[in-house]
């Protein structure tokens, strides 16, 4: 019924003109605005859509995650860029908050809303 949907994917901010600058300028991403409401064009054609919420609750979980060659160095790039990586309890993560398995290689930061977000290796889901 939906196979041929160009279906995206959504999440809300509370600040929307802080969100735009931390998607453009700090990961780089192409991202346009259309009545308050920001669209991140990723690699592939793919895109997300990001709503201005005023109760924004972020999600517990990961909303985004960045498929990248190489963690480590993706990592360097965001600390370089002034972007704190997360640390969770339970979860076996190096110095800089690098999982190097079990699993694929994964690193996680939060957007300015608290969202979070992640770089992983490999090419995501096909």
């Amino acid at each position: 019924m939906l196979g041929t949907s160009h279906a995206f994917s959504g999440f809300s901010a509370n600040d929307i003109v802080k969100a735009r600058q931390f998607y453009a300028e700090t990961l780089g991403l192409r991202v346009t605005e259309e009545d308050g409401i920001l669209t991140l064009h990723l690699g592939g054609g793919g895109a997300v859509i990001i709503y201005p919420k005023p109760d924004h609750q972020p999600a517990s979980f990961t909303v985004l995650n960045f498929p990248v060659a190489d963690v480590d160095k993706a990592v360097d790039d965001l600390i370089a860029a002034g972007v704190s990586l997360e640390r969770y309890d339970g979860i076996d993560q190096d110095e800089r908050g690098v999982m190097h398995g079990p699993g694929p290689t994964i690193a996680w930061f939060t957007d300015p809303a608290g969202n979070i977000l992640s770089v992983v290796n490999g090419a995501g889901p096909s």
